[in-house]
């Protein structure tokens, strides 16, 4: 991991698989990484709102319309890659998954890290 500014290098783009995901640990931050197959990389909470475990990451990508989304590997919730919205909630509350904004420099991924505060 190497800082840059505000900004953290996480990995490379090559460490990613495509729609597999990958956890990242931040002090006591957990974030879900995701390279989709037009090769953009989406940084959320590893934290599943619903189930209170960490698992993100072993989340099922797909899409809904043009949104990328994950489903939680818990109990199937729906969440939209790019804002972190739930947009099917299986019968319970509204909740949502924290989103970071991910650059991507010279090969790597790079979050910012005022944004883990």
């Amino acid at each position: 991991m190497t800082t840059t500014g505000s900004r953290v290098r996480v990995c490379a783009v090559g460490d990613l698989e495509i729609e597999r995901g990958r956890a990242a640990l931040f002090g006591t931050v957990q974030v879900a990484l995701f390279l989709l197959a037009d090769a953009s990389v989406h940084a959320v909470s590893n934290l599943d709102p619903y189930s209170g475990a960490h698992v993100m990451s072993r989340g099922i990508v797909g899409s809904r319309g043009e949104a990328a989304t994950l489903a939680s590997p818990m109990h199937k919730q729906v969440f939209d890659l790019r804002t972190g919205e739930c947009l099917e909630t299986q019968g319970r509350e509204p909740a949502s998954l924290r989103v970071w904004s991910v650059t991507v420099v010279d090969g790597h991924v790079e979050l910012d890290i005022e944004e883990m505060r």
